[in-house]
């Protein structure tokens, strides 16, 4: 499957999730990771009037669930995350996020991935780690 074609898959779930709300948009895929991006509007905000880790921990695990889903391609799994981490290192007031899903260990069973949540000059946000769970459909 090509990038662009790869992208309309991956924005193609994001349709009535939270993710819709948040406005995050898949923006890049490569063959071992996958990116996206979400903006930081007052709409993420936390009541200091910057981005809210809430949101971007739901934007982190949005992409490592993701990554995990759409690399294992199998139709008969399904992916759930079993622990998040994450450590917020600068503030953002305004702009868009970028976070990118890396495998660091892909197995039968589990998967572990690192996000990593920049600006658009590249400064890291967050750093986060996610491991999922793959499991048979019932």
């Amino acid at each position: 499957m090509n990038k662009q074609a790869s992208l309309t898959v991956l924005n193609s779930y994001n349709k009535n999730t939270l993710m819709e709300t948040l406005e995050i948009e898949f923006v890049d895929v490569g063959d071992d990771f996958i990116t996206a991006k979400m903006p930081v509007t007052p709409k993420v905000h936390q009541p200091y009037g910057i981005l809210h880790g809430g949101a971007t921990a739901a934007l982190a695990e949005s992409v490592g669930s993701c990554a995990s889903a759409f690399f294992l391609r199998d139709s008969n799994k399904i992916v759930k995350g079993i622990e998040l981490s994450i450590n917020h290192v600068k503030s953002k007031r305004e702009g868009h996020v970028f976070a990118t899903a890396k495998a660091i260990h892909k197995g039968r069973t589990t998967h572990l991935w690192e996000v990593r949540i920049v600006d658009e000059d590249d400064n890291l946000i967050s750093l986060c780690k996610i491991t999922n769970i793959v499991l048979n459909k019932q």
